[in-house]
């Protein structure tokens, strides 16, 4: 599993999108019994910390310090510094696994024989989340393409076309479950909107390699149609896959 978030977790905690809680709603209602979750690759804790009001005990795993040091705390929430392809949880340990907007970075072999260990055999719900890239309107989202695909295209990991590919081509051993479709929506400035541009892996592997960030070039195309005190809608496709055990 990659680390490329513990640079800017404050950030990342700040500016990443929130997921629906409609998605919320229809992961619960697949669970018949909620004692115990195992969020893997849990980032600042946004998933982890929704699963704590339905389940009794929530395990959050993440390889990076800095991400688990700014996550949300609730009491029934356990986190620790651990990969998702190894860990100590014991045998058909959890009702759901879930994983958000990090399944590209795993080694998909070791994780899902992690899984198959550690959910609970006949129960267990694997649900893998995450958003593709978003939409607002024509005129922002050809700027954001062309920011996407040419400014940073090439700064990207290779891992990341699964997102591309909406996590369809992803690996996905499990008795797998047809789900709604979801969206996440979301009224944010053109400040907001930057914020959560500079939280991009491509963006933080370009200040590295030109020892410059690339927001200020994206600010000044998109600041010629959108007034800095203006909201405007951001949508983000919710990217979903859910499975049971075989």
């Amino acid at each position: 599993m990659k680390d490329n978030f513990s640079g800017q977790s404050i950030d990342y905690a700040k500016y990443r999108p929130t997921y629906p809680a409609t998605l919320y709603e229809y992961l619960f209602s697949l669970v018949a019994t909620k004692d115990s979750a195992w969020d893997c690759g849990t980032g600042n804790g946004q998933i982890a910390s929704k699963l704590a009001d339905q389940f009794k005990r929530v395990y959050a795993t993440d390889i990076s310090k800095n991400q688990l040091a700014n996550a949300i705390q609730k009491e029934n929430i356990m986190y620790s510094c651990t990969p998702a392809e190894h860990t100590d949880f014991e045998h058909n340990s959890f009702n759901l696994i879930t994983v958000g907007q990090a399944i590209h970075w795993f080694n998909f072999e070791k994780f899902y024989k992690e899984v198959n260990r550690t959910i609970a055999k006949n129960k267990g719900i694997i649900a893998v989340i995450g958003y593709g890239l978003n939409a607002i309107e024509p005129a922002v989202d050809t700027i954001t393409h062309w920011f996407y695909k040419e400014l940073i295209g090439k700064y990207w990991d290779k891992e990341r076309h699964y997102i591309d590919e909406l996590y369809q081509t992803i690996p996905f051993p499990f008795a797998e479950i047809k789900t709604p479709s979801f969206e996440s929506s979301f009224e944010w400035t053109l400040l907001e909107y930057l914020g959560y541009l500079s939280t991009w892996s491509a963006v933080q592997h370009y200040i590295k390699m030109e020892g410059e960030s690339p927001i200020p070039v994206i600010k000044s195309k998109l600041s010629a149609i959108w007034k800095e005190e203006e909201y405007k809608t951001v949508r983000f496709p919710i990217l979903l896959r859910v499975g049971k055990m075989r």
